[in-house]
């Protein structure tokens, strides 16, 4: 609260934060962030500031946030850097929820008219589509950015009944390549079965489906997802055995030095050129996302 803590500010200098003689590299740490990395204990993903422009520069354009957005998930997830940054450098407002009533402060928004940019996970938006369809009332929300799990045709179906015009995009991406590295803006036509696609990589951003010699497979055959391009992380913080085991060389780019990460999802290329999710390759369980 900066009026209520102003007297903890004003001890501080009021000059510029100090930067190196060498300035500001693209290759500099942008922050670290704790992940269980889908499995495993929680490590500190070293995210660099190339991979997280990238993804900010795309998304400003992609999504378009005029309208502002909601904060709807906690500060400490990085599924947050949508919803806060992506407005903020456009220009737009930022509305945070009270931590705890999430879903209760969006679906008053929701019924006051809200509209612009939300990211959600598919646990919530079936949640509160759920209590919107009971109560008969219509979404105004502009765009749905949904991550952190597979999101279902169900779940689409039913924002389909709630709000045919609503913009649902599946984004699909690992801490470790910042946020989001492969999209799916779902047609508004659109009636899949199962899961939805995944979709397409964005911008500077390389999807590989290998098979267990490292070969890429043909398209419509299940392999193992590595990432490449500039959202590829530095690594993790303090477990070089660690980084040097998920963080690997990338052969099939020119660029020296490029690596590409190793997420452990499965999945396929559709003949479109659309990716599908197919799940892990070890034995995880998620329960309510």
């Amino acid at each position: 609260d900066l009026d209520t803590d102003s007297r903890h500010w004003q001890r501080g200098p009021d000059t510029n934060l100090p930067r190196s003689d060498t300035g500001l590299a693209m290759s500099d740490i942008a922050y670290v962030i704790y992940t269980s990395g889908s499995t495993g204990m929680p490590k500190g993903v070293m995210v660099r500031h190339e991979g997280l422009t990238n993804y900010l520069c795309w998304a400003q354009k992609t999504y378009c946030p005029d309208q502002g957005s909601i904060v709807s998930s906690s500060l400490s997830f990085d599924a947050t850097i949508t919803s806060l940054l992506v407005p903020l450098i456009h220009g737009s407002k930022v509305q945070l929820l009270t931590e705890g009533r999430e879903i209760d402060e969006l679906e008053q928004w929701v019924r006051d008219g809200g509209s612009g940019l939300v990211k959600i996970t598919p646990a919530h938006l079936d949640v509160l589509g759920q209590r919107l369809l009971a109560e008969q009332v219509s979404s105004a929300v502009g765009v749905f950015v949904i991550g952190g799990e597979a999101l279902s045709s169900s779940t689409v179906a039913l924002w389909r009944q709630i709000q045919p015009g609503v913009r649902l995009i599946n984004e699909y991406g690992p801490t470790e390549t910042v946020v989001g590295c492969v999209v799916y803006d779902v047609p508004r036509d659109a009636q899949p079965g199962g899961s939805v696609p995944i979709g397409r990589p964005i911008a500077n951003t390389r999807i590989y489906v290998l098979d267990l010699h490292g070969q890429p497979v043909p398209v419509g055959v299940t392999g193992e997802m590595y990432i490449g391009g500039a959202g590829v992380a530095r690594g993790y913080l303090n477990r070089p055995e660690l980084t040097a085991e998920r963080f690997i060389a990338d052969p099939y780019s020119s660029e020296p030095g490029a690596r590409m990460y190793r997420t452990g999802d499965l999945a396929r290329y559709r003949e479109d050129g659309v990716l599908e999710f197919l799940g892990r390759n070890d034995f995880q369980v998620k329960i309510r996302g």
